[in-house]
């Protein structure tokens, strides 16, 4: 044991007894030293931890629940969190304490939230050392007094070796994440996916933010150098650019994951990132690529060469979700504090398959929420079986599976603060132009860095506009270094009339989905939505 915890909020203060070892907030190197020495992974070079997940290489939402009580009943989105029994969970908590019994775990005591007047303090019991040292990456490492008398709010109890009995215990299959609100503990149970840590405590805020006025967000952030009051948020699903479009060296980067928007500002959530690997570049990338040859970065279910060690960035025979957890001091031009003023644009993230969006637009604010509400993605053949065409993705708030509350919520939410201080709202497409997946091409990258710039520098408030026909948005007509032709997406195509018949197609797509808001939003945001 350490003396780096509240020696009156140990585990057995929490009723967690009969335990064996119990390591206490150790730090980056004891807990590589424990992992390896478990056989948990593989050093690989510069020192980063190789590590396979087993079956679960992505989050289960499918196995995830939050218990029912009064306490919570008029406020949980039902309809998008599976609800389980009090007397399911307390079953479950009592054979996972059973389980635990005469097994070494390893407890993180750690800060959700960059700015103190609105954090979490959230403690984290895993069976495995390197989960420890992934959630000690993506949450904020308290320093050595503080722990002192660090008290959890919530906890959460990790067992990739429990499986549930979904008959015993009111889930789907052995796998099992349960949110208890009224006891303030998470369970998580047969799965190795370190992602499930978390998003759980992402999901936390979520819940519990609204209350408090703040708006909880999935995005990333970043400000101008010396400028903490020019900031901007990135909202996007996965594989919309999140996390590279905000790592852009020219400005500094807050966080590329999970923010918070205050009446004081924006703040991050976590102390690291968790980025994807899959075909990442030296030379698109090259920071972030950095990160897999640096000291303690966990490597995740990345195939590599057993003698040299050489990651294969290509290899997806694994997984596609690939990723790396590293602490935000591995960028360069990351924020000390984590911090930023009120976002001066809000950008919205999308990568459509179909074509038809242009590269950027501009949204006024009633446009920015239903763009917000809708969420929209697509998903493109071959990353899933039997994927033969794009697939639309409508991920309300861009992070449906994390929102307990109802999306109206976090809707009136980024509204109003909008509203209050003027950010300037941008949908972009990192998508395909010129044709669909399969006959177009991927936006040019360099082109959605330049229009990006644009955006933030304020260079794009002098330049002429056209209205777009489909979606309603402003386009503009010509940008400085961008080719006035990728700017309209029809003049990209080779059948304008085969651009006109998807463009209706999407168009129909984004109706059929936001029909479910209709009752629930304002006039405004009414008349805004498309047909």
């Amino acid at each position: 044991m350490t003396t780096r915890v509240n020696p009156t909020c140990r585990l057995e203060d929490q009723g967690i007894e009969g335990l064996g070892q119990v390591h206490y907030n150790l730090l980056e190197p004891a807990l590589m030293s424990e992992a390896v020495a478990r056989g948990e992974g593989k050093l690989g070079l510069g020192g980063s931890f190789l590590v396979s997940t087993g079956a679960h290489t992505g989050r289960s939402p499918k196995d995830k629940f939050v218990v029912r009580a009064p306490s919570v009943e008029d406020t949980i989105w039902w309809d998008n969190n599976k609800p389980m029994a009090p007397e399911a969970f307390n079953l479950l908590h009592a054979d996972m304490l059973a389980h635990m019994k005469g097994r070494d775990y390893f407890v993180q005591d750690l800060f959700a939230g960059a700015d103190p007047e609105n954090r979490l303090d959230v403690r984290v019991v895993t069976e495995l050392a390197w989960h420890g040292l992934f959630i000690r990456h993506l949450l904020r490492r308290p320093e050595a007094a503080e722990l002192a008398t660090f008290i959890p709010e919530f906890t959460i109890i990790n067992c990739p070796g429990f499986q549930a009995d979904p008959a015993r215990h009111g889930c789907r299959s052995e796998t099992v994440i349960a949110m208890n609100f009224d006891k303030k503990l998470i369970l998580i149970a047969n799965t190795a996916y370190a992602g499930e840590n978390k998003k759980s405590v992402f999901t936390l805020l979520n819940y519990l933010l609204p209350e408090k006025g703040i708006m909880p967000m999935h995005c990333s952030a970043n400000h101008a150098p010396g400028n903490p009051d020019d900031s901007a948020v990135f909202f996007g699903l996965s594989g919309t650019g999140k996390t590279t479009l905000s790592a852009d060296p020219s400005r500094v980067l807050i966080g590329d994951d999970e923010h918070g928007w205050s009446d004081t500002g924006i703040f991050n959530f976590e102390g690291g990132c968790y980025a994807k690997t899959i075909n990442l570049s030296p030379k698109a990338e090259p920071e972030i690529f950095a990160t897999t040859s640096r000291f303690g970065t966990v490597v995740e279910n990345m195939v590599y060469d057993q003698d040299s060690l050489e990651l294969d960035f290509e290899d997806n025979s694994i997984t596609d979700n690939m990723r790396c957890a590293y602490p935000l001091d591995a960028i360069s031009n990351a924020s000390a504090t984590s911090l930023g003023g009120h976002p001066k644009n809000v950008i919205m993230l999308t990568c459509d398959a179909y074509g038809v969006l242009p590269p950027i637009a501009r949204l006024t604010p009633a446009q920015a929420m239903y763009h917000f509400l809708s969420g929209f993605t697509s998903k493109t053949p071959g990353t899933e079986v039997g994927v033969t065409e794009p697939i639309p993705t409508f991920s309300t708030c861009f992070g449906a599976p994390f929102m307990p509350r109802r999306p109206e919520v976090y809707g009136k939410l980024l509204q109003q603060k909008i509203a209050q201080h003027g950010a300037s709202c941008w949908l972009v497409n990192t998508g395909w132009t010129g044709g669909a997946f399969g006959t177009g091409k991927r936006m040019p990258i360099a082109a959605t860095r330049a229009l990006l710039a644009a955006a933030l520098d304020g260079t794009l408030n002098d330049v002429q506009f056209r209205h777009d026909p489909n979606f309603g948005f402003d386009v503009p007509v010509s940008v400085p270094g961008v080719d006035d032709r990728l700017l309209d997406p029809r003049r990209t195509w080779s059948d304008p009339a085969a651009y006109d018949a998807q463009a209706q197609k999407l168009v129909q797509m984004f109706c059929d989905n936001f029909a479910q808001y209709l009752d629930a939003i304002d006039d405004e945001i009414r008349a805004a939505a498309i047909g």
